[in-house]
């Protein structure tokens, strides 16, 4: 019964948690508007959220006791992408206040409303468990 309720949340919940990690790293980017040579960094949310959700079954196997386990759903830095700026600064900070904050707005509309679809998933879950 776990899996098949951790199959019917697994895509809201998956999306919450990548959205939950891009507003983290916009909010570095914004921070660090003022920063010489920062890069600004992105990365690709449809495509993390593929392989988050094709890889859901599967885990890294730690073969020795010296090796770190990577933690379950975190986008590895392998997977950030460089933004590109429209206009390059003179002391190589990439970072666009104006993308930057409309990518941020972008992301906490689509964070609220993941979170407004995993609500209504739960209280349907309910609605259903308690009707038996």
């Amino acid at each position: 019964m776990s899996n098949s309720i951790d199959s019917y949340l697994s895509t809201n919940a998956s999306a919450l948690q990548l959205r939950a990690q891009r507003a983290s790293l916009l909010a570095s980017n914004l921070a660090n508007a003022d920063t010489p040579n920062y890069k600004a960094r992105d990365f690709d949310f449809s495509e993390a959220l593929r392989t988050q959700l094709s890889n859901a079954g599967s885990t890294l196997e730690v073969t020795n006791p010296g090796h770190i386990a990577a933690p379950a759903g975190q986008i590895a830095a392998s997977d950030l992408l460089y933004r590109v700026p429209q206009e390059p600064s003179l002391d190589g900070n990439t970072v666009d206040t104006d993308v930057e904050q409309a990518e941020f707005a972008e992301n906490a509309v689509r964070y609220q409303a993941s979170l407004e679809f995993l609500g209504k998933r739960i209280s349907g879950l309910i609605r259903t468990l308690r009707s038996e």
